[in-house]
């Protein structure tokens, strides 16, 4: 028989994330690439978080998937949308949250909440790769500098190079056009997440944002842009000590509250394959 214990699975395009979460709380994670293949990603993310715990997949009473390729979990109990997903995590993490910014590889999103962190409203810009994580990674080739390393260079900077185009394709040839008339890397770096933050500013006041904003996404690993949203919204935000499992959570929460409303219409199938890679453990 099924355990305490609730998996959440975010598939996202560029990265897929597996938590999961047991009663006094998140009990381990894992985060790779999706690669080409989401279903094969969904399996290895969640064997991986299950080796952490040193845990059997019999222990899992109910799997929740999200993200942009949660239709490729098979395994899957239920599928809930990214926006109910992230909400929730966000709330789980920081309760006084009231709108969650979240920027991933491919797209990026606004949420508004209510007091009992309930989705009211949201925003999304998912038809350019503009302010995005993979906006960010050809920006950081056309400059021949590690994305890792591209916050505190940007931060570094006194004052950032006008971007006119947030076009990919148009801002990468910007920049090479830059770096030819002699701007420093860290004075371009620091225009490009202004830039980002601008749009991701102007994206986010559509709706009605109020004090509480939670960062989350792979994104929000950038202190460049997480201090120049910080500066455009003048108030603090809240960035999870790992801000690319916000959604994972949010999936694994909901999937606590199907199993405590009793009998959800499957439990893992057999299309899962546990594969037993090593004992460890990771705490919350």
């Amino acid at each position: 028989m099924a355990g305490g214990i609730y998996a959440g699975i975010d598939i996202g395009s560029l990265s897929s994330e597996a938590l999961l979460l047991g009663e006094d709380g998140v009990l381990t994670y894992s985060i790779m690439s999706t690669g080409a293949h989401p279903q094969r990603a969904a399996q290895k993310c969640l064997e991986e978080a299950l080796t952490k715990a040193s845990l059997d997949k019999k222990a899992i009473s109910v799997v929740v998937a999200t993200g942009y390729g949660r239709i490729r979990v098979p395994f899957a109990t239920r599928r809930v949308t990214e926006i109910t997903c992230h909400a929730k995590g966000a709330y789980f993490l920081f309760p006084g949250t009231r709108t969650v910014i979240d920027i991933g590889g491919q797209d990026s999103k606004a949420i508004s909440l209510n007091d009992k962190g309930g989705v009211t409203d949201f925003v999304m810009n998912d038809k350019c790769a503009a302010g995005t994580g993979r906006f960010l990674e050809v920006m950081a080739a056309a400059l021949e500098t590690d994305l890792l390393d591209m916050g505190e260079r940007s931060l570094e900077a006194k004052q950032g190079v006008s971007i006119s185009s947030m076009c990919t394709v148009f801002a990468e040839s910007e920049v090479i056009s830059l770096i030819a008339e002699g701007y420093k890397k860290g004075e371009i770096i620091r225009g490009l997440h202004e830039a980002i933050s601008r749009r991701i500013f102007s994206m986010t006041k559509r709706l009605r944002v109020r004090e509480g904003i939670t960062f989350g996404g792979g994104v929000a690993k950038n202190q460049g842009i997480a201090e120049t949203l910080k500066e455009l919204f003048g108030m603090k935000i809240n960035i999870p000590e790992e801000p690319q499992i916000v959604g994972a959570l949010g999936a694994a929460l909901c999937a606590k509250e199907i199993a405590l409303k009793g009998n959800p219409s499957k439990y893992i199938s057999a299309s899962f394959v546990y594969r037993n890679r090593g004992q460890g453990s990771l705490a919350r």
